[in-house]
């Protein structure tokens, strides 16, 4: 497939050009400022504020496929402007379209909202992401429009450098408890995507993790899984007077989910704390096992029961080998199982 990511600089749009290319697809991708060190695409800068300039790339592109992960919060004209401008390039080069947006379009009012629910945004960057939604479907009506949620990874999103600055005191701030979310690990949202736009589906979808949580859960979860000092973690409701948001905001992804073959993971399963663990014989009776967390040493232990099932992140140690493996986007991940363990030679 040929592909087209606008936006790929971004934190998303990195995990989609990456898996793209990991899938064999051809990618060209955008970027508005610095173009990223990502290997094996074909960059170009692009400031989708100008329908001109979409286009003409677009026209050069020739893509199968577009992806459209850019947006800006506080520019109307980006975020706006910008997704119809996409739009209208799909329409002109016969590409698929899969436009990123999001819960904001949702006041939280409801208990929660699926994709049938009609957008009631309270805030500028829901207007604004609302606004690109109609255009959307007036401009490209067989394009997917896949909202999310909050989007986490291993360690390198924004939500996870600010537990961690808040971790390390150097910086103030507190975590909100009556704000809710239901967030997404990266790259099970850019599987997602990539599944969009290989598959026949149009209009709305939803594509957020299956638990919804406050702002504080979330980052309790991410200092637990990273070994951080949760008392150094604060929690507080949202201030008063503060700009129009919405607070608790749960995307009922059911409908998406049972279309896709990637499973939309909740926070509390991809930010549990699993330890490492390595057999060291294939038996699984007399198993000597060595667990490695993400922020400590080896630790050695022994056990004679079965060997459970666990998701290894981080570096192989020398001399170990495995039977099965799978990219995780930043870390290499090894899955450890009854009849798929990772054991010496």
């Amino acid at each position: 497939m040929e592909l087209l990511v606008i936006g790929g600089s971004g934190y998303l749009g990195r995990q989609v050009t990456r898996q793209a290319r990991l899938a064999g697809h051809s990618v060209v991708a955008t970027f508005r400022t610095s173009m990223p060190p990502e290997p094996g695409v074909d960059w170009h800068k692009l400031d989708i504020r100008s329908r001109d300039d979409v286009r003409a790339l677009a026209l050069r592109a020739r893509p199968d496929a577009i992806i459209n992960a850019a947006y800006l919060q506080s520019d109307w004209a980006t975020t706006a402007d910008g997704g119809m401008h996409v739009a209208l390039a799909a329409a002109a080069t016969g590409a698929r379209l899969v436009h990123v947006s999001s819960d904001a379009v949702f006041s939280g009012i409801a208990p929660s909202y699926d994709e049938s629910s009609p957008p009631d945004p309270v805030s500028p960057y829901g207007a604004a992401k609302a606004a690109a939604e109609t255009a959307i479907k007036g401009i490209a009506p067989a394009a997917v429009i896949a909202r999310t949620s909050l989007i986490v990874g291993d360690g390198d999103s924004k939500h996870e450098r600010f537990v961690h600055a808040l971790a390390a005191g150097s910086t103030s701030g507190a975590l909100f408890t009556d704000e809710v979310r239901c967030p997404i690990h990266v790259t099970d949202l850019a599987a997602a995507l990539l599944e969009f736009a290989a598959a026949p589906y149009a209009g709305i979808c939803h594509a957020a993790g299956a638990d919804a949580i406050s702002r504080c859960e979330l980052g309790l979860l991410i200092a637990a899984r990273d070994g951080l000092d949760q008392a150094a973690i604060p929690g507080a409701p949202r201030a008063p007077g503060t700009l129009p948001h919405p607070l608790d905001v749960r995307l009922d992804s059911t409908r998406t989910q049972a279309r896709l073959a990637t499973r939309l993971r909740g926070a509390r399963e991809f930010l549990a704390p699993a330890p490492s663990l390595f057999c060291r014989k294939p038996e699984f009776r007399t198993s000597q096992l060595v667990f490695r967390r993400r922020t400590s040493a080896a630790m050695a232990a022994t056990s004679t029961g079965p060997v459970v099932s666990t998701v290894i992140s981080g570096p192989m140690p020398t001399g170990w080998s495995y039977l099965s493996i799978a990219d995780s986007g930043s870390v290499p991940r090894w899955t450890s199982c009854l009849d798929r363990a990772l054991y010496r030679a």
